[in-house]
Parts: C-alpha cells; structure tokens; sequence
C-alpha cells in the first residue's frame, strides 16, 4: 500500500500510509539534528507501534524514514 508525502510549513516531512493508520515523520529539532518516528493507530489492522529515532543530518533521516516506511508497510 503506497504513502503519500505532505509537505507544512515548519521544519516537519510526514507520510501518511494510504489506510489512514498510520505516519511516518521527519522533524528538525532546534539543535540541528532530527527526530524520526513512526505512529501507528490503534485501529490499524496489526494494532497500534511507536518507534522514534534520532539523527544526526537529513540525509541520514530519510534513510531512516525509508527504513520505516518499508517494515511499517501494509501488506496487501
């Protein structure tokens, strides 16, 4: 099941996965590093996860962001 990308104003890059259940987001903290983290909703049909890292530079947050894309992906 494809993620689509949204874009905001502040220093955040979030995927909403296609069921509506869960994201992936990317945020700038004020130090300059990044926190990357995957919520998935209790209603999802594998039941609710949390997982947040940090990263040092961008680069290295969307790899990880991809990472978690991919184990957080519904199966068809």
């Amino acid at each position: 099941m494809p993620w689509e990308r949204t874009e905001t104003v502040t220093n955040v890059t979030e995927w909403e996965r296609a069921d509506g259940t869960a994201t992936v987001r990317i945020r700038e903290r004020p130090d300059g590093r990044f926190v990357v983290r995957v919520d998935r909703l209790e209603q999802a049909p594998e039941g609710p996860a949390y997982r947040r890292e940090t990263a040092d530079d961008r680069e290295t947050a969307e790899s990880v962001a991809a990472e978690m894309r991919e184990a957080f992906e519904l199966a068809e």
